[in-house]
């Protein structure tokens, strides 16, 4: 049996992807701290997980022995588990955290650290400066500058949130007005980040004009057995595999010695050469639209964790998606 706990919304694709690929005897658990029937009602056994992070070790331990479960993705706080994974292990279970010690969370959660090891590795990625003050921020995008535009994230962070690029001559008031541009004049965002308490370090970089691409991937200690690239194109995405923003992802993934069902991001520069932006020791939220390309994901790593045949997968080529909403009853 194998449990998925808390993710990302993504986590319905990941449970379905698995329940398809495993004999209906191979029981599929689903776990979620909130009300979420819509996603852990496609397993076979629906649980309500602690709020508490330290609480649900105990629990998850608890529920996994008396059940028989061989197998348990952490989901969203992976380097919570894995700073447990000795209890785990002693119990004879297979906990999936998206790394294989604290090393992996320590050098990729961290943007700062993941850049500087990146570039040790020789593995290409966005440069960037940190800064912990004003001064620090003036300084690192008074160099920049000279070079092109410029852009800033946290050092620590998901969603690409706290992004904002610096854009010369842009109305003061644009952030607030359209905030989704993501664009502001660098005047303004010294103000206010100048305004307040001490903040947390950020990332000052040149801003990459090409476009991203995120790779899903199922990794084994390191190793990327089954990946899909994905690149969005305006309103929809788009989907490759044997290029040189997937294969920059393949080495990074095996270098940062990922496991389990991670993401890696990149951004081509204004020559189309990619680099790595970020290492997310979890699944994406978009892994789901990586089944119409005939990679089952999901799939593919519940079925090698327990042992069982691997699903079919037939690449299908020139495959274009587009996300829609759509309502999903749910029981009450």
């Amino acid at each position: 049996m194998i449990w998925f706990l808390e993710g990302q919304s993504s986590q319905r694709d990941i449970i379905i992807g698995a329940r398809e690929a495993l004999p209906p005897e191979v029981k599929v658990f689903a776990s979620h701290r909130g009300d979420r029937p819509e996603i852990t009602g496609n397993a076979d056994v629906s649980l309500t997980e602690p709020k508490d992070n330290q609480d649900r070790i105990d629990w998850v331990l608890d529920v996994a022995i008396t059940n028989g479960i061989k197998v348990i993705l952490a989901g969203r706080v992976g380097s919570v588990f894995e700073a447990q994974r000795h209890r785990f292990e002693a119990e004879g279970l297979d906990l999936v955290t998206g790394g294989v010690s604290m090393e992996t969370f320590i050098l990729v959660d961290d943007k700062s650290r993941f850049t500087a090891e990146a570039e040790r590795a020789g593995l290409a990625c966005v440069p960037a400066i940190t800064a912990t003050n004003a001064q620090e921020l003036i300084d690192a995008y008074t160099l920049l500058r000279k070079h092109g535009e410029v852009c800033v994230k946290p050092a620590v962070g998901i969603y690409g949130q706290g992004f904002w690029r610096f854009k010369e001559g842009a109305d003061p008031f644009r952030c607030f007005a359209n905030p989704d541009s993501r664009e502001m004049n660098f005047e303004t965002y010294l103000h206010a980040y100048s305004a307040g308490p001490e903040r947390a370090p950020l990332l000052v970089m040149p801003y990459f004009a090409g476009s991203e691409c995120s790779i899903d991937m199922v990794c084994e200690a390191g190793r990327p057995v089954a990946y899909v690239g994905r690149r969005k194109q305006g309103l929809h995405q788009t989907f490759e595999r044997d290029t040189p923003a997937v294969e920059l992802a393949l080495a990074a993934a095996a270098h940062f010695k990922c496991d389990g069902l991670i993401n890696v991001q990149t951004k081509d520069d204004n020559n189309g050469v990619p680099h790595l932006l970020e290492i997310n020791p979890r699944y994406s939220g978009g892994i789901g639209y990586t089944r119409h390309t005939g990679i089952n994901l999901p799939g593919i790593f519940a079925t090698r964790r327990l042992g069982l045949p691997e699903p079919d997968a037939a690449w299908r080529p020139n495959v274009r998606v587009k996300a829609v909403t759509i309502a999903v009853p749910v029981s009450t």
